[in-house]
């Protein structure tokens, strides 16, 4: 079965972010595919290669972007949502003339076409609020 996941929850204000990583992971350990993880709204802060949690908690950042290298998945936040929050890869950094990105390269900044390609893409779309 092929799923695309939906992450609305900001890290550590949530459980989204959390319970979106643990199924990401159950799926793709049974062997399923993961078409697509988006993060859209305060999901896209899970991106964020600026935040520093206590060393005794679980970077979900990091946590994120092991997953990805491990099981080659995709991680795409809403350029709105990312541009209103202050996420910004090295092109936005550029185009908007800021001094400083903070969306980890492991992040892939794009439309909301990509949730929405998702959604007709999977068999399952499975949303984290």
């Amino acid at each position: 079965m092929k799923f695309a996941i939906a992450v609305f929850g900001a890290p550590y204000s949530s459980q989204a972010s959390l319970s979106a990583l643990h199924f990401a992971q159950a799926v793709t350990l049974a062997k399923h595919e993961l078409y697509r993880v988006f993060f859209y709204h305060d999901g896209v802060l899970n991106g964020n290669n600026l935040m520093v949690p206590p060393q005794d908690e679980l970077n979900l950042q990091n946590a994120w972007v092991e997953f990805a290298a491990t099981s080659k998945s995709e991680l795409v936040v809403c350029i709105a949502s990312a541009l209103r929050r202050g996420m910004l890869n090295a092109e936005e950094t550029r185009r908007y003339e800021k001094t400083a990105s903070s969306l980890d390269p492991a992040f892939i900044i794009s439309g909301l076409g990509q949730l929405i390609d998702a959604g007709l893409q999977a068999d399952r779309l499975v949303t984290f609020n």
